[in-house]
């Protein structure tokens, strides 16, 4: 992936995450592994890992720790009304913003 996308995808992760979750609750690698096979083969597992807690922070997700064969148990997230509210304001924002870029192209505004 290009620095381009990187940097864009840096702006709509929390947003793809969330929608993940809306999915089905999952732990850190499972989103990680989601994402790989959605073709964001670049992501690293901490980027991940520290989305996850702020997301925690901000009251988006519900975790249940669930006990793991190898190691200490496992945080799985699952969205809650908040974060359900939070990720339909990102569709809506992805919405306008996809429409308006369409715009652009369609009208010239890719003149290289």
């Amino acid at each position: 992936m290009g620095k381009q996308a990187t940097e864009m995808l840096k702006g709509v992760l929390e947003g793809i995450v969330l929608a993940i979750l809306a999915g089905r609750p999952a732990y850190g690698y499972e989103i990680t592994a989601s994402l790989r096979e959605q073709g964001f083969t670049d992501i690293a597992e901490g980027t991940i890992y520290a989305l996850l807690v702020r997301i925690e922070q901000r009251g988006l997700v519900d975790i249940e720790k669930v006990p793991s064969e190898k190691g200490p148990p496992r945080k799985v997230y699952s969205l809650n009304d908040e974060g359900r509210a939070y990720l339909g304001e990102f569709w809506r924002t992805w919405s306008f913003l996809t429409e308006r870029l369409d715009q652009l192209h369609q009208h010239g505004g890719n003149r290289s």
